[in-house]
């Protein structure tokens, strides 16, 4: 879906279509991992029933302002720690699943022990043991146009989307021609990449030294089309990789 705040800063281009932004949505059979926050909950919800996060959540006006154009959820999630030195790092990450089910966090990506190769020594595929524990975290997904309307109004629509020539946030359908932003594209792919390679700078599409969150954003993300992979979007088109933020954008955007 196509963000206002990337054309707010400049770096959204509606010609080309390169202007989407990142969210998720349920689909069967498919699950990624990702890097989970512990933030005070202070600015985040307006009630929550209990202590244990087994109760209703609402998020708070600020909340919903800051990430105004998604469903704003508590979902389930399964926390999973390599136990066998799995990659340049070993760090918790979290793997969520189209309905929440406990997954390995080794589907669809490949790597072994040491993070360097699809292979151990005996030419056999390696897979890493994994802890998992179940928990529940908030989550930024697929909205539709209607809800927006509802929460924020016709005006704040025209404001935000239809003065830049955008007719619809989630209307876009797997023939639209949708593009990410390049900018915000190359952050998140160097961000999943720092994540697993705290020291070691990235370097090409083709390293295959990366780790767990890693090769999980690069193989189980999908472009408008849910066909193409961000690596085989990245292979198809490598000067993404190559172009710097604004310079006023470069630390919001670096990585």
């Amino acid at each position: 879906h196509p963000a206002s705040i990337f054309f707010h800063r400049g770096i959204a281009n509606l010609a080309t279509l390169e202007m989407s932004s990142l969210s998720v949505e349920y689909a069967e059979g498919h699950s990624f991992l990702c890097a989970v926050f512990e933030v005070p909950n202070e600015g985040l919800s307006a009630i929550i029933s209990d202590g244990s996060q087994t109760g209703n959540w609402i998020p708070s006006q600020a909340f919903l302002e800051r990430e105004e154009e998604f469903e704003i959820v508590m979902v389930p999630y399964e926390e999973v720690e390599a136990v066998d030195d799995v990659g340049p790092s070993d760090d918790v990450a979290a793997v969520v699943s189209e309905k929440g089910t406990i997954t390995d966090g080794s589907e669809g990506v490949d790597y072994d022990r040491d993070g360097d190769s699809d292979e151990d020594g005996n030419g056999d595929e390696t897979i890493p043991s994994i802890k998992t524990s179940s928990k529940s975290g908030i989550i930024c997904r697929r909205s539709t146009d209607e809800a927006y309307l509802s929460q924020w109004g016709k005006d704040h629509f025209q404001k935000q989307y239809l003065d830049y020539g955008v007719k619809t946030i989630w209307g876009w359908d797997e023939n639209s021609g949708l593009r990410p932003c390049p900018v915000y594209l190359r952050h998140c792919v160097l961000a999943s990449w720092n994540s697993d390679n705290v020291g070691c700078e990235w370097s090409s599409v083709d390293d295959e030294n990366g780790g767990m969150c890693y090769n999980s954003f690069l193989d189980e993300t999908f472009l408008v089309d849910r066909k193409t992979t961000v690596r085989e979007y990245l292979k198809q088109f490598r000067e993404i990789m190559t172009l710097e933020p604004p310079e006023e954008l470069k630390e919001r955007y670096g990585g």
